[in-house]
């Protein structure tokens, strides 16, 4: 294995890079071409846009050779130190200069090169690969959008215009190097440009999320040193206004939706802050683009802070560029000059997953992304599913969930003809697919009565869901059910997981159409290494990352750095997982949150938590309670309709309320369950946890009390992270009084023969 640290030099009046003559990136270092003439170059191509050779589908990815970098006189050369491997290879607790991490906002470290493969490819800055997307695609569309019932797009050539005036703008208020810019509202083209605009200047592009308290925000600010926040709307603003007095570094904020309410000073609309860069020159600009190099950081991603204070993860040029590039060559995405990928911006931009498929894997193809309307997850998403037909969706499971949820309840009110006939197309399909998956002899023959099903009900299904031409679904950042994976697949949509973290720039293991499994998360990116650390005698251990996506450290924290890195460089996950036979990943539980009871029975509580809820589609959420107790127990919450910022409501949903009609119930609000008030819901949860119990391991594994609670968990009622990820500290302290009081009177485990009585 080789670390290798690259040279940008000072491109010559020909174009021609000067050989490195040592192993550090130099100040004076030039990486891009002038504006004009990567815009000339565009101008004077043919209408035939420059082909792009597209990889066998029996190619190692490893092997193939890239043709998205930028051409040989504008690319970076590189200078190779061979080194120890990663198993053997020693770093000192303080980062060095040329370390693997550091956790100073200039810092520099030394990247993970290979000798061989993706991870030996060039390295390259967030502004090479934008302006080789120029070169290769720029009259391609890159981002398109609606304003009321008017579409609006820019091509690359015109994005890339456009990130520039912005990087100007952003230069005149004042950003300084290595400082951060604040990015707080939903995704549009604005925040795009933001984001990159910043990177340009030689910022820090920083997303908040939008469920921020004013407090929350202030915290990530202020630990950016954000010289400069841009919000979407009124809304946004009032947050960073009530905070604006604590941020020492702030100097201007931007507001990129609807009219200024209010004048103050340094508060610009999005019209006037792009005007302050349109008429500056470009020198100032070029020269801080040119001191840039791959090995330094230009974007925080700050977790959601589940465990304590959010981190700011730091992301360098080469995080994002080299991700963006095995990604797209692992999943096969075509490039535009043959047929343009098109996806759909809905996911919280302020999280890795979304930037890395929105942005910069898009990029890299020269795709297209489409701004769904920001209630998108309030009802539109759909919609917009239909009018762009994307090539390629993510989703998280709550998305795909309430898909499920909503096909299930129009597929209720269908004709018996109907539903007898949806049913026999869903076993063809789930079997016909299981039989891909597995690999079996049935598989080489698709059998005729799936090509009937296909078309009597797979394709209509994805047409009504917008999916028709997307062969591409994936599913990530938290946790989805096994029966979730098998509706879709049983209607011909195979879920593939993706799983990684922000400290890994996005994606580690991707499933692949060909290489699959349920519940799995699939196989390392190519470039990529896993290992697990302490496995039991299960093969289960922690989760270890390598590769040149793993992040440069903590702004500022060199001591939770040294914590996710160890000495050997290698990024610890803090996930329990485990491998198959055939190399598939799963995960299994994560450190934090396992379970030590009194006796000292170390239980991970997710999959038992996924059982009960898998068991009873009416519950929403389960969180297992016993850490040093002497028994378990169980918190649930039943699934409700939200209000527009997303907290829950006391009415129960639609298909809640048939289920519980089903079992018996009257119920149609949250009350009527909470607390054990409603005995037929009860004795089905009963019977659910009576189940899971069966199956238990041991005695010390099996829930012996529950407890419906009022309110479902959310993320303004502060009980769940943007990600969806339970904050199982709080939720504890929360529902203290009720967690002490299962535990006021021991009562023997609960089995099918010794049942615990109706609550």
């Amino acid at each position: 294995m080789q670390l290798t640290v690259c040279e940008p030099n000072v491109m010559s009046e020909t174009g021609v890079l000067q050989q490195p003559h040592s192993v550090a990136f130099t100040e004076s270092g030039n990486n891009s071409a002038p504006i004009d003439h990567i815009l000339d170059m565009v101008n004077e191509s043919s209408e035939e846009e420059p082909t792009v050779e597209r990889e066998e589908e029996t190619a190692a990815p490893d092997a193939v050779t890239s043709n998205l970098e930028v051409s040989n006189e504008h690319a970076l050369n590189t200078h190779t130190v061979n080194v120890q491997r990663p198993d053997s290879l020693s770093v000192p607790t303080a980062a060095p200069e040329s370390s693997l991490w550091t956790s100073q906002p200039d810092g520099e470290v030394t990247l993970r090169m290979e000798a061989s493969g993706l991870a030996a490819e060039t390295p390259l800055t967030v502004h090479q690969v934008l302006t080789s997307s120029v070169r290769n695609f720029g009259k391609y569309t890159a981002v398109s959008w609606k304003e009321g019932e008017q579409k609006k797009s820019l091509n690359y050539k015109e994005y890339y215009k456009t990130c520039r005036t912005a990087a100007k703008s952003f230069l005149k208020l004042g950003l300084e190097r290595y400082h951060g810019v604040g990015i707080l509202g939903f995704n549009s083209v604005e925040w795009f440009i933001a984001d990159i605009g910043a990177i340009l200047a030689g910022g820090f592009a920083v997303g908040i999320y939008t469920t921020n308290s004013p407090e929350a925000c202030q915290y990530v600010a202020d630990n950016s040193k954000a010289n400069v926040i841009v919000v979407e709307n009124h809304k946004q603003l009032q947050k960073i206004l009530q905070v604006q007095d604590n941020l020492s570094h702030l100097k201007a904020i931007v507001q990129y939706k609807g009219a200024l309410k209010e004048k103050r000073p340094n508060l610009y609309s999005w019209a006037e802050f792009m005007e302050l860069g349109r008429d500056e020159p470009d020198a100032s600009l070029d020269e801080v683009i040119a001191s840039q190099k791959p090995n330094q950081c230009c974007t925080l991603i700050y977790t959601s802070g589940t465990t304590g204070q959010p981190k700011g993860v730091m992301l360098s040029h080469d995080n994002l560029t080299w991700t963006a590039l095995s990604t797209s060559r692992h999943v096969r995405l075509t490039v535009a000059t043959e047929s343009q990928e098109v996806v759909v911006s809905y996911l919280p931009l302020s999280h890795i997953a979304a930037q890395m498929v929105d942005i910069w894997v898009t990029m890299r193809v020269g795709g297209v992304t489409h701004f769904a309307d920001p209630d998108a997850l309030k009802g539109s998403l759909v919609n917009t599913l239909k009018e762009v037909r994307p090539t390629a969706f993510m989703g998280v499971p709550r998305v795909w969930e309430k898909m499920q949820e909503k096909m299930k309840a129009t597929g209720a009110k269908s004709s018996t003809v109907r539903r007898k006939v949806a049913a026999w197309a869903k076993d063809v399909g789930l079997q016909t697919n299981l039989s891909k998956m597995n690999q079996t002899r049935a598989a080489d023959h698709t059998p005729l009565s799936y090509q009937i099903a296909k078309n009597l009900v797979f394709k209509k299904v994805r047409k009504a869901l917008g999916l028709d031409r997307c062969h591409r679904c994936y599913t990530g950042a938290a946790p989805i059910t096994r029966d979730t994976l098998e509706f879709f697949l049983s209607l011909d949509i195979p879920l593939y997981e993706l799983y990684g973290m922000s400290e890994s720039t996005g994606p580690h293991t991707v499933s692949l159409p060909n290489a699959f499994r349920i519940t799995s998360c699939g196989k390392e990116l190519p470039g990529c290494k896993t290992k697990l650390h302490n496995p039991d005698n299960d093969g289960n251990g922690e989760i270890c990352f390598w590769g040149r996506h793993v992040f440069m450290g903590y702004l500022n924290m060199a001591d939770k750095t040294g914590e996710a890195l160890d000495s050997e460089g290698w990024l610890h996950s803090g996930d329990l997982g485990k491998r198959d036979r055939k190399g598939f990943l799963f995960i299994t539980g994560r450190i934090k949150e396992l379970i030590i009871t009194a006796g000292g029975e170390n239980i991970p509580p997710v999959p038992t938590e996924d059982a009960v809820k898998e068991a009873l589609p009416l519950i929403s959420n389960a969180m297992l309670i016993g850490d040093k107790r002497k028994f378990l127990s169980m918190l649930l919450t039943v699934k409700c309709q939200v209000d527009d910022d997303g907290a829950p409501l006391d009415e129960l949903t639609p298909d809640a309320v048939e289920l519980c009609k089903k079992l018996g119930s009257k119920a149609t609000r949250v009350s009527e369950l909470a607390g054990g008030h409603d005995r037929a819901v009860n004795a089905a949860i009963q019977e659910v946890i009576n189940r899971v119990n069966e199956k238990a391991a041991s005695n010390a594994q099996r829930i012996q009390k529950w407890l419906i609670l009022e309110q479902d968990f959310s993320i303004v009622g502060g009980q769940l992270g943007p990600t969806m990820k339970l904050k199982r500290p709080v939720v504890s302290q929360m529902y203290k009084e009720q967690i002490d009081n299962f535990y006021k009177e021991v009562i023997s485990p609960t089995t099918p023969d010794n049942p615990l009585p109706t609550k």
